[in-house]
């Protein structure tokens, strides 16, 4: 207790001294704060946007060992297509298999099937015209009966002949193709989804529900299709329309019609082709592609599967896992990891400015610091040498000095944390605006996107939700003043080492002598 007051007597007897050191301590904690401030936004928007675009693996054709496999035994192209034949596609067990991991949060698949359609035209810029030519041959043939009068009654006025005329009909029929020679003809794809948060296109904005909705009966035989085929056809919501087997056309399958989409991505670059790469795209949910696939097992769908990956230490090894598991050298894993880094590489920037920034702060004021101790100490020889003669250990007098920087230091801490925090609020609203706007605008528009028009209505599509009130008072809260306060005592220890250092090696008796 001695010690704290006596502490609190030579900070307010020496008060020019301690107010300098305040002011130092109330700039360096200030520019902590507003250094945190900018640490805590910049990580909010990077968490904010990996939750939106968490790292997912897909499984794709390796074609560099696929082409080194087939070219190098020098195989004919029948072999080479034969051998292709033979590769294993994806099957939905082995994605199960592989999607089982403890470096997964989720996964999900899509299936996609190639179909014709009955009495409803394909969006295409090739066609096959018909044309039937019809002629007519008319033969004459003249006719004279043998023993017959001529002339006279009873005869033929010319001579004893008569003409019959004969006429013949052909039809003819031509097949000529007119086509599109920069682009290839394409059948109608079926797609299919497990769930809402599978349609990743619906969420990312790159189609939009224009009428009808989604429906969320992912059992029926429900689909939407797009503007285009919807224009061409004059199809509308709730029509329906006869999906047939590619291989057995006896096999028709009934789809009503929940919704017509418009895709949104810019095609206007292609002009080799006149409609959109969706134009033929039928969206509709698994079970009813599973369902034409149980009538016809000669059938081969395309299973597409995404992995949505923990962490990015978990990249390398569930890449690893899969292989463990099976999965054939002509497939590899990829994953969007460096598009993630990509896109957060600004804000990762300003992170590393402020950390810089804070570093740097905190090495200035702790010289600083550390100088004007010194100098306090050498100013104040004569009272450590008192203190040590009438039996002060050194201990407890390096603890009284450390304490009076102290007590100096929790005071401008708390106006320094208070400046800092005033100034740092409009600059994590800066930074954060934008996130919490375009969050907010993205969430409803997904909902529109999926052609839910109520707002209010609650949907989790995988979107991080910031909330604006919620991280602005997080930039002030006790965290960050927690970090305050540990810096705050980091800074008096490093600046009271030196004081320290000097005051065990100071000497009573000779500190006595040089007064005197």
């Amino acid at each position: 207790m001695y010690i704290l007051k006596n502490a609190w007597k030579n900070i307010t007897r020496n008060k020019g001294r301690n107010i300098l050191i305040g002011i130092i301590i109330i700039v360096i904690s200030a520019a902590c704060a507003v250094t945190l401030a900018i640490r805590s936004s910049a990580n909010s928007i990077v968490k904010a946007y990996e939750n939106k675009n968490p790292i997912t693996a897909s499984i794709s054709m390796d074609r560099k060992n696929l082409m080194q496999e087939l070219m190098g035994d020098n195989k004919s192209q029948e072999d080479m297509i034969n051998t292709f034949n033979e590769i294993e596609v994806l099957t939905e067990e082995q994605i199960i298999t592989f999607g089982t991991s403890d470096y997964l949060s989720s996964y999900y698949y899509t299936y996609s099937l190639g179909v014709n359609a009955k009495d409803i035209q394909e969006a295409t810029d090739s066609l096959v015209k018909e044309t039937t030519t019809t002629t007519t041959e008319t033969t004459n043939k003249t006719f004279r009966p043998q023993n017959m009068p001529q002339g006279g009654p009873g005869g033929f006025p010319d001579g004893g002949s008569y003409s019959t005329s004969t006429s013949k009909k052909t039809t003819t029929k031509k097949t000529e193709k007119i086509y599109n020679e920069k682009a290839q003809n394409g059948a109608f794809t079926l797609y299919g989804y497990n769930k809402y948060e599978d349609m990743k296109d619906f969420i990312n904005g790159n189609y939009t529900i224009i009428e009808g909705n989604i429906s969320d009966d992912f059992n029926s035989k429900n689909c939407i299709i797009s503007e285009e085929l919807a224009t061409l056809n004059e199809l509308k919501v709730g029509d329906t329309i006869t999906i047939v087997d590619t291989n057995n056309e006896k096999n028709t399958y009934e789809f009503t019609i929940t919704g017509i989409y418009k895709e949104n991505t810019d095609d206007a670059k292609d002009t080799t082709t006149m409609f959109t790469n969706s134009a033929n795209k039928i969206i509709t949910n698994v079970n009813a592609i599973k369902e034409i696939l149980t009538n016809n097992e000669n059938l081969t769908p395309n299973i597409d599967p995404v992995f949505i990956i923990k962490d990015k230490e978990s990249v390398e090894k569930f890449e690893a896992e899969v292989k463990e598991k099976g999965l054939s050298d002509y497939y590899k894993v990829s994953n969007n990891l460096e598009d993630i880094e990509n896109a957060t590489k600004s804000i990762t920037n300003v992170k590393v400015f402020a950390t810089t920034f804070l570093i740097i702060t905190l090495v200035i004021g702790g010289v600083v610091l550390a100088v004007i101790n010194m100098i306090n100490i050498r100013e104040r020889k004569y009272e450590i040498g008192v203190l040590r003669t009438i039996g002060m250990k050194k201990y407890k007098l390096a603890l009284q000095f450390m304490l009076e920087l102290l007590i100096v230091c929790l005071v401008s801490l708390g106006i320094g944390a208070g400046v800092g925090a005033y100034a740092s609020v409009p600059v994590a609203n800066n930074l954060l605006a934008s996130e919490i706007k375009n969050n907010t605008e993205e969430n409803d528009n997904i909902k529109g996107n999926f052609g839910i028009r109520d707002f209010e209505k609650d949907f989790d599509f995988g979107v991080a939700k910031v909330d604006e009130v919620d991280n602005i008072n997080a930039v002030v809260d006790i965290k960050v003043l927690g970090e305050l306060l540990g810096l705050g005592i980091l800074l008096t220890l490093v600046s009271s080492l030196a004081s320290m250092i000097a005051i065990s090696r100071f000497s009573p008796l000779n500190i006595l002598k040089e007064r005197s």
